[in-house]
């Protein structure tokens, strides 16, 4: 059900006209309360795009009512008028909302966009999309009357599913997930398929919760789950210009929970959207789990796991169904981790291939016929572990991506 399986909550997705293809392109999120808390981390890009500029501001409060989402185009690097474009899809979204009975201003109202940089949107058809998805995402509560048609039952279901493909750019297919948590839910959905690296990914990320969760506790929660999730999956080493990971909580279920019991739930669902983004990168054809064991601290375990994973040399091999151990070492010599180069272990898929920094067990046990690619790294530094994830490097993705802007 995705963003709308929390209480409190509506979504749709329809299809404005942004993309040539006619598929879906522009969604709507709607935080009915009682309560409006929000918190997001956005990209460290020094180039944000025009909606992330807004949406800092937005979020200043600690209070948001909506969230309108474009796909098909990125409104980044467009200057001050990206910025009003920007502006005015708040305003026309926070209008057509208050004339459906909502009480709601622009400064309620988060935007994000994806899709190309460097070209201003479609504003007339993104304005008459607003004005469309406003009346098609319902009437508080629209959800659960039972006479409201398409939103009532499953409708539910199918409008979180609608919206979670409206954000979709270069994925195949969309992604959400949802955890219950004591007395509470929290359900998200994800977009991302390329440009997916550390300080977030060129994805969009939004979760709600029916748990009453004032804001700072609620920024505290997202900030150490994307450290854990978001912030470890490294599909090309590129680092998009519109990345948001939005949560907002509605307090419907009126349940105040335990923090760090919120913060595992939310947490356990950032992760699985997380790997769902790798497991859709372009082209990819593996998916690789790189675990560094036994670091002297989370910040060597990070920075050796980062480096691993993008090596292009070792997403060649692994494409190829080599396990080239040797690609791991070349990666781990060049970071500053701690550790002695004669007492490191490798091993890929469970086998031992690399012992002591030397060879280990035959490379012809390794089974790299499935999908799934287990490398574990021991530096026998110390007790930190970490996991970063990754995918294969293929002919796939090269063409995926030299065609993109065409």
């Amino acid at each position: 059900m995705s963003v709308t399986a929390a209480q409190g909550f509506r979504a749709q997705g329809i299809a404005a006209g942004i993309k040539p293809s006619g598929r879906r392109d522009l969604a709507i999120i709607v935080n009915d309360g009682p309560s409006d808390a929000v918190a997001a981390v956005f990209t460290s890009n020094r180039f944000p795009a025009a909606p992330v500029l807004w949406s800092r501001q937005v979020i200043t409060d600690g209070s948001a009512r909506a969230v309108i989402v474009n796909s098909g185009g990125a409104n980044a690097c467009t200057g001050p008028q990206g910025f009003a474009d920007s502006h005015t899809m708040a305003e026309r979204t926070a209008a057509a909302l208050q004339a459906g009975g909502r009480d709601i201003g622009a400064g309620d109202v988060l935007v994000c966009s994806t899709g190309l940089i460097g070209e201003l949107l479609p504003m007339d058809l993104v304005n008459a999309g607003i004005d469309t998805v406003v009346v098609d995402v319902g009437a508080p509560g629209a959800a659960d009357d039972p006479s409201s048609g398409s939103m009532s039952g499953d409708g539910s279901s199918m409008a979180g599913q609608s919206a979670a493909q409206a954000i979709m750019t270069t994925d195949t297919v969309p992604k959400t997930a949802v955890r219950e948590g004591d007395g509470y839910v929290v359900g998200g959905m994800a977009k991302g398929a390329g440009m997916l690296a550390p300080g977030l990914a060129t994805m969009l990320v939004f979760i709600t919760t029916d748990a009453d969760v004032p804001a700072a506790a609620l920024d505290a929660a997202l900030r150490h789950a994307t450290s854990v999730s978001f912030d470890r999956i490294d599909s090309d080493g590129c680092m998009s210009t519109n990345d948001a990971v939005i949560v907002m909580a509605s307090g419907s279920a009126e349940m105040a929970p335990d923090i760090d019991e919120f913060t595992t739930v939310l947490t356990d669902l950032c992760v699985d959207l997380a790997q769902q983004l790798i497991a859709d990168a372009e082209g990819a054809s593996k998916d690789i789990a790189i675990t560094v064991h036994e670091a002297a601290s989370e910040s060597d375990a990070l920075e050796a796991g980062r480096t691993i994973a993008r090596s292009n040399l070792l997403k060649c091999a692994i494409h190829g169904e080599d396990p080239n151990w040797g690609r791991v070492l070349s990666a781990l010599g060049t970071t500053t981790a701690a550790f002695e180069s004669d007492h490191v272990d490798v091993a890929i898929n469970g086998v031992t291939v690399c012992r002591g920094g030397g060879v280990g067990d035959p490379r012809e046990g390794v089974d790299m016929s499935q999908r799934d690619v287990v490398i574990d790294v021991h530096l026998k530094a110390g007790t930190s572990t970490v996991t970063v994830w990754t995918n294969d490097l293929t002919a796939d993705y090269v063409h995926e991506n030299s065609a993109y802007s065409t």
